[in-house]
């Protein structure tokens, strides 16, 4: 018989306690820096950086069609300041969200299409906090190792068996 004796399928066996939050492109790997850590990293930064500037052409293509309708100075000087504060706001918030949960998740659900405007900005977050660590890294790693100390205080309170603890100072008698 095999070693690995569950059913197809299934998850293999991990071990007591706690487990890490995956982080997305980084899975688990934040953990102990493992399994192309620093690589991600540097994939996440590029593309992250990559697709803003590619945002940006695409918000230069359209602030050119704009130009080209002719629809008004007054309406370009809008859509400029729409975006610039959209992203501004985004940054600001995917910033913050690297460092706590949020508290109140109604807002930020309220916010998402704010978010989705200032999208660049959210971009630009992603790249300069993969600059130093696995977006949001930080923050899971104070919570794991939170839930891990937690977990190693209850399991070390509770070894032995109850049942053979002694309640009074006197011994059993010997079977004999």
């Amino acid at each position: 018989m095999s070693e690995n004796s569950a059913a197809p399928g299934t998850p293999p066996a991990t071990a007591p306690g706690p487990q890490p939050e995956p982080i997305r492109f980084f899975g688990t790997t934040w953990v102990d820096h493992d399994g192309g850590y620093g690589l991600r990293r540097v994939g996440v930064a590029v593309g992250s950086l990559a697709a803003a500037v590619a945002a940006c052409f695409v918000l230069r293509f359209a602030y050119q069609g704009l130009e080209i309708a002719e629809v008004g100075s007054f309406v370009g000087i809008l859509v400029i300041g729409m975006f610039s504060i959209c992203s501004a706001i985004a940054f600001r918030k995917t910033w913050e969200g690297f460092a706590a949960r949020p508290k109140d998740p109604a807002r930020e659900d309220s916010l998402r299409g704010l978010k989705s405007i200032g999208f660049i900005g959210s971009l630009l977050a992603y790249f300069v906090r993969s600059l130093t660590e696995a977006p949001g890294e930080r923050l899971r790693r104070t919570e794991y190792e939170t839930a891990r100390v937690r977990f190693e205080k209850r399991r070390s309170t509770r070894t032995g068996n109850p049942a053979a603890r002694r309640t009074s100072g006197r011994k059993r008698p010997k079977r004999g």
